[in-house]
């Protein structure tokens, strides 16, 4: 016996269909990349090597005995193709082993880089302008390697916080198309780091095969669930450690005197020009472009230095405050 229904029921059935209407689209599949790690694995690889590029300032500025910068400029998904055909040729580049996980990655660093760090290992200044491309020969690979050491030991150290991956050196190779670790098509995790030594930039590249990150995926979500926001102790004695062997340069500034152009055409060799500053008055020393110190220019020996009458220091958002010291001598930079 058929009945009708109700005015409920209806719309029940009609809210029903809106909802199936509603229905999350299909994605689709990439079938030539079926290693893709989600998005909230990239963004944890990201902060971890923001740890990474944090530590590796200190160290590098400690072994070249030279301040630098470093920026972590990208994390992204590539094919190991596409990877190398990024690269510059010829290059350095190294193949990396990557215990206990069955897999190598690869870390590469610009010639742009390779040739002035090496001037400078050598006891260069490595501002050299001239721009080098030729392949490295194997007494240069030699002199690289205690720099590769010390980026992987902290690579290895940054990486502790998820797992423990003993990066090792297998090979080291020139020519990006002749190192045949990965499928052209397989996927790879890309890490852009740009690294920069007064007036010499390059890029450090890191790939990592993207199967060997999902075996730690369970790794990554304990790590990051538990991150922990501040450095321990004995990762701020350790970089403090670092920071102390870094050189800085320290000079002293004068107010000159003012010129026209017609005066300034008009100087040789031997004109005297007389400073806008009375003899009595502080001068300004810069730590690096920074005003940090005010003193007194004085004579120790057979050379001019600077007593140290007040040290300026920052209390915060750029402002600096004056803190009158016991006057100790320094020689000017």
């Amino acid at each position: 016996m058929s009945r009708q229904l109700s005015q409920q029921e209806i719309d029940a059935v009609f809210q029903n269909l809106q909802e199936r209407k509603r229905e999350t689209p299909a994605v689709k599949f990439d079938f030539r990349r079926p290693d893709r790690i989600p998005k909230s694995q990239v963004r944890a690889i990201h902060l971890l090597h923001d740890t990474f590029v944090r530590n590796l300032v200190s160290s590098l500025s400690a072994y070249l005995r030279s301040y630098l910068t470093v920026n972590l400029v990208s994390v992204e998904q590539l094919s190991y193709a596409e990877f190398l055909d990024g690269l510059p040729s010829p290059t350095c580049l190294i193949s990396l082993g990557l215990n206990p996980y069955d897999g190598n990655g690869v870390m590469e660093l610009n010639p742009s880089l390779v040739f002035p760090i090496l001037e400078m290992l050598l006891g260069g200044t490595g501002k050299s302008s001239a721009t080098i491309q030729r392949d490295i020969t194997e007494i240069e690979q030699k002199l690289l390697d205690g720099l590769f050491r010390i980026i992987l030991n902290d690579l290895r150290e940054a990486w502790k916080g998820v797992t423990t991956v003993d990066f090792t050196i297998e090979s080291m190779e020139t020519e990006p198309q002749l190192l045949h670790i990965l499928a052209p098509n397989e996927a790879v995790v890309s890490i852009g780091i740009e690294i920069r030594i007064g007036e010499t930039v390059g890029m450090m590249n890191i790939a990592m095969p993207s199967i060997v990150i999902k075996m730690m995926r369970q790794k990554f979500d304990q790590q990051w669930s538990v991150r922990k926001t501040h450095a321990s102790h004995a990762e701020q004695a350790r970089v403090l450690r670092f920071l102390r062997e870094g050189m800085l340069t320290v000079e002293a500034r004068l107010e000159g005197p003012t010129l026209t152009i017609r005066d300034l055409l008009r100087l040789t060799e031997g004109h005297l020009l007389t400073f806008d500053y009375p003899v009595d008055r502080s001068i300004e020393l810069l730590v690096n472009g920074t005003h940090k110190f005010t003193g007194q220019v004085v004579t120790t020996g057979r050379k001019r230095a600077c007593q140290i009458e007040q040290i300026r220091r920052s209390v915060g958002h750029g402002r600096m405050s004056d803190e009158g010291g016991e006057g100790s001598d320094a020689d000017t930079a």
